[in-house]
């Protein structure tokens, strides 16, 4: 019998619908829109050309047309869950590019439209850490006041060498800065990371999700680096090709991971989606189903549960 509480599926972590299901008590699914935001790194405040695994789309594949209006984008979306689930409620997922890079005007513009939306439940706030000064911070609180508010914070490594090659244009201190400022305010926090990214070894991938174990989060995604068409990335990997994770040493990967994460952790993502067209590498990582599948066996195989390294 399967011991771990914070899941509905017989799962050894601490599942996303699990976490919905308990607050909201009927399926929740998030809407990915673009709200016309760019980047400190893709204007020239902190660099150019933004992140070198970036679609042009700021990392908003699957969000909506940029060019259609907010509520177009989410209804688009939403009808079509609404035929497959008639009950669901939504979170309105502001996903492109840094959502929080722009003024008070805009974000407020941007958000608070969905604040008293039909069947918007939440809104979640993907961004950097580096964008989050202290009049941001604020408004931000005081949009969680009138609404469930999840801000989604990048990081994808703790090493500030691999972020340098990256073009990440900050550091792990500017990240913790961030994101105690959202905890002083006591806004959850999800934190993104990738398992993959070149050069790295085991151990260094081993040692973000270590790390994040110690610091006050709330949830984590993790997934694979992506090699997409047309990015700095697979210009490099033409010139010079760097180690692609297999996909068993993924799972294992990330099975030993999510034992250093706290088991009140929510665990929203194991592994990501990328437009199948505009994939380089990794293709195994195409069959989403079929790795969370291998995640759960091995955890059963080796009887391992979330956070079982962390006391």
């Amino acid at each position: 019998m399967n011991k771990f509480k914070y899941t509905l599926d017989n799962k050894r972590y601490h599942t996303y619908n699990y976490y919905l299901k308990n607050k909201y008590h009927c399926k929740v699914a998030k809407v990915a829109l673009n709200g016309h935001f760019t980047c400190p790194n893709r204007d020239g405040k902190v660099s150019t050309g933004g992140c070198i695994f970036c679609s042009s789309s700021g990392s908003g594949d699957y969000a909506g047309k940029v060019t259609d209006h907010l509520y177009k984008q989410f209804n688009d979306v939403s009808l079509v869950m609404k035929r497959k689930w008639p009950q669901c409620k939504f979170i309105a997922y502001f996903q492109a590019n840094t959502n929080t890079y722009g003024s008070i005007e805009k974000l407020k513009q941007t958000f608070e439209p969905f604040i008293d939306y039909p069947d918007v439940v939440g809104i979640a706030i993907a961004t950097r850490p580096d964008c989050l000064n202290d009049e941001i911070v604020d408004y931000l609180y005081e949009l969680s006041k009138k609404i469930d508010l999840y801000i989604e914070l990048g990081l994808q490594t703790i090493h500030d060498s691999t972020g340098r090659l990256i073009n990440r244009g900050h550091n792990f201190k500017t990240f913790v800065e961030g994101l105690q400022k959202l905890r002083d305010k006591n806004l959850d926090v999800c934190v993104h990371i990738i398992n993959g990214l070149p050069y790295e070894s085991k151990e260094m991938m081993l040692e973000t999700a270590k790390v994040l174990g110690t610091l006050d989060i709330q949830a984590i995604k993790i997934h694979s680096l992506f090699i997409l068409k047309d990015t700095k990335l697979h210009e490099i990997y033409q010139n010079k090709p760097f180690k692609i994770l297999k996909r068993d040493e993924y799972i294992q990967l990330v099975v030993e991971q999510l034992r250093y994460i706290p088991e009140h952790v929510i665990i929203e993502r194991l592994t990501g989606d990328a437009p199948i067209d505009d994939l380089i590498k990794p293709k195994w990582s195409i069959k989403k189903v079929t790795i969370l599948n291998d995640i759960d066996k091995l955890m059963r195989e080796k009887d391992i549960y979330q956070g079982d390294k962390c006391k």
